[in-house]
């Protein structure tokens, strides 16, 4: 990369019209060169005010241009607005998410300084209300989810990171983002991205702050599809997977059969009621932790919060075992690559 490299920055987007205003005042405000970078808004059919905000921000910053995918889901706005982008450097950004004023700055020397293929930092959950702040409490918690980007802070070479920042290269070399996940397509990716020699680097100083879910329905239904969109990782990369992920459905799956069970072998029952007894004390104990002193509501939303991710990935695992049951040997064409000679406007 030359002194100052070009950044492409790609958001994808979809009916985030209350957040996706802050989220451009943040790169609009980036501390790196203003000349030295773009923002490919990619929207995917937004039915609410996004689009209408969006343009606004274009007409009054040529740097921002509008993107349509038709598709609506993540893995495509990111390739369409790869294939767009003018910059050697692509940076993801989601539209509920505010990152730093250096964060830009920051990411490309990270990549320069530790010739990673793959960069970015910890996610900071922002919650709201009672339920949104333990959900973001429970989100930063090992306890919670596992991944090292929810939680860490010293910097060092990881599995996966919270957005990225990629030499354009990298998609030329790996591919691009596999279309068919709905959910987890970082996770694929960033698979094949280290099975390919790559490295990824989680660095603190990169901050960003992620607005997450703030109702029960919305983060059951965000966990379940993770679980239900892991399966089909599984079945192309069981190497990608880890013991922990499997701890989730193993567990769900043990409590629902265990009354039937009990019935056949009888001590199965008090083995059950053990396991869900033991359950309940650690989460509680946990969420005392997390709550610390916000008062019994604040635990008691915490617990809940750690219940549903728990739970609800689990059942999405199990149900995505019974969706993609007959895609276990059905080859799948690898993403097609970025063409080296799609890449435009880069660095003098």
């Amino acid at each position: 990369m030359s002194g100052q490299p070009f950044v492409s920055v790609v958001i994808p987007m979809r009916n985030e019209a209350a957040t996706i205003g802050l989220c451009l005042d943040c790169v609009l405000a980036q501390d790196y060169p203003a000349a030295r970078f773009e923002i490919l808004v990619v929207d995917g059919e937004s039915d609410d005010d996004s689009v209408a905000v969006l343009k606004g921000y274009a007409e009054r910053d040529a740097r921002v241009r509008l993107l349509r995918n038709p598709r609506r889901i993540v893995p495509t706005a990111m390739n369409i607005g790869i294939r767009a982008a003018h910059g050697e450097v692509i940076a993801r950004v989601d539209g509920h998410t505010r990152i730093a004023r250096d964060y830009l700055r920051i990411g490309v020397e990270t990549l320069r300084r530790t010739g990673a293929d793959n960069v970015g930092g910890p996610m900071h959950a922002v919650g709201g209300g009672v339920f949104g702040d333990a959900v973001a409490a429970a989100m930063s918690s090992r306890f919670g989810i596992g991944a090292y980007f929810h939680f860490g802070t010293v910097e060092r070479e990881v599995d996966t990171v919270y957005l990225g920042m990629w030499p354009r290269g990298v998609f030329e070399r790996v591919g691009l983002f596999d279309e068919e996940l709905v959910r987890n397509q970082d996770d694929e990716f960033n698979y094949r991205l280290r099975k390919a020699g790559g490295r990824i680097v989680l660095n603190p100083a990169m901050r960003s702050h992620y607005q997450n879910r703030q109702s029960v329905r919305r983060l059951a239904r965000q966990f379940y599809e993770y679980g239900e969109w892991k399966v089909r990782i599984l079945q192309k990369h069981p190497r990608q997977m880890s013991w922990r992920h499997f701890v989730p459905p193993m567990f769900v799956a043990a409590l629902v059969l265990a009354p039937a069970a009990a019935l056949v072998v009888p001590p199965i029952g008090p083995l059950g009621a053990a396991m869900a007894g033991g359950y309940v004390a650690t989460v509680l104990a946990v969420a005392a932790s997390s709550a610390g002193r916000q008062g019994w509501r604040t635990w008691l939303a915490t617990t809940g919060a750690f219940a549903i991710i728990h739970w609800t990935w689990g059942m999405g695992f199990l149900a995505g075992l019974l969706r993609h049951a007959n895609r276990w040997r059905q080859p799948d064409p690898p993403p097609a690559r970025l063409e080296a000679e799609s890449r435009l406007g880069l660095s003098d």
